[in-house]
């Protein structure tokens, strides 16, 4: 949904020592994550960025200490405007506010949600964040998986979060439900890129970005395992590439996961929820991190999502149906 005006797009940052040696279309993608990389990197061709007030490309690095400026303009369909879309809050003060996210529920507008998400939601819900870039949003969630999510209401509380993020002190724990008997927890290690060939998946790929992910066994069943997963960094679709490079789908996953294989003998219900489950079976549950204004350590633990606590449930009926019959 958008309005009929264009806005006007001017923007001053200075590269930190985090960024020195990065491409400038990269480092810019970070130091403003409210525009789309490929955004940045049409207004860099066109000559709308400057750094030390000269015109660069986009593959050129930059160090340091380095100005950055950029005037542009946005296209109309590029506003998001205010929807009446409800939203679950877990907390909320002056600096932040802790979002209990849906499945279904798209983080923010693109290619094919031009509204209806969450980002519009936070416009009519606060509609001071319209000075926040993409309204706080300062990490986001895939538009199946639920659970906690983190928004920033002042400028100073988006910054301290996104170099929080970037130093990866930012604790995010999730919840997964995988196909396969994971044996023992673990690391993966293992770097992710765009697919060579399936432009809508990311992949294991040896010139990907690195990506590091902590896993630990929770409760076995039957051919699944219900997963606690930690992220130390925060790449596309992360976990769900991780896990499935090892062989172990999420139930549900579509994109990455294999068919569903319900236990051999076990109950209709369990076969239906399994076979049916509409989305990856992935669940934000645990958000740490510092806050921005009084320096506090701070923590968010939310109850497992429904749909998953179902199957779980059909699971545990499995089990004692098992041990009630010895």
């Amino acid at each position: 949904m958008s309005v009929s005006t264009v806005e006007i797009v001017q923007r001053q940052v200075a590269v930190n020592a985090t960024l020195a040696g990065a491409r400038l279309d990269q480092a810019l993608a970070t130091l403003l994550p409210e525009f789309s990389r490929s955004r940045l990197q049409q207004w860099i061709d066109a000559g709308l960025v400057l750094v030390n007030e000269a015109p660069r490309r986009r593959r050129d690095k930059v160090w340091s200490g380095d100005a950055i400026r950029v005037e542009a303009q946005l296209a109309i369909s590029d506003i998001c405007v205010a929807q009446n879309i409800p939203l679950n809050i877990v907390y909320e003060d002056a600096a932040l506010l802790v979002i209990n996210k849906p499945a279904g529920l798209v983080v923010h507008p693109a290619a094919g949600n031009a509204d209806g998400t969450l980002q519009n939601a936070l416009l009519h819900y606060a509609p001071a964040l319209a000075t926040i870039p993409r309204a706080g949003i300062v990490h986001r969630l895939d538009k199946d998986t639920s659970g906690l999510l983190i928004v920033a209401k002042t400028l100073a509380a988006h910054h301290s979060l996104v170099e929080q993020l970037q130093a990866r002190k930012v604790h995010r724990e999730y919840r997964a439900l995988v196909i396969g008997e994971v044996v023992a927890g673990g690391r993966i290690d293992a770097p992710i890129g765009r697919h060579s060939t399936q432009r809508l998946r990311m992949a294991v790929v040896a010139h990907g970005k690195p990506a590091v992910t902590h896993y630990r066994v929770l409760e076995r069943f039957s051919g699944h395992t219900l997963l606690a997963v930690e992220l130390e960094t925060g790449r596309t679709h992360q976990i769900r590439v991780h896990l499935t490079h090892l062989h172990w789908p999420l139930v549900g996953d579509h994109v990455y996961g294999s068919r569903p294989r319900p236990p051999k003998g076990c109950a209709p219900a369990l076969t239906t929820a399994l076979q049916t489950f509409p989305r990856q079976a992935l669940h934000a549950i645990r958000l740490g991190l510092t806050h921005p204004t009084s320096g506090e350590p701070m923590e968010w633990e939310i109850p497992q999502a429904a749909d998953i606590a179902a199957v779980l449930a059909l699971f545990n009926d499995e089990i004692k149906h098992a041990t009630d019959s010895t």
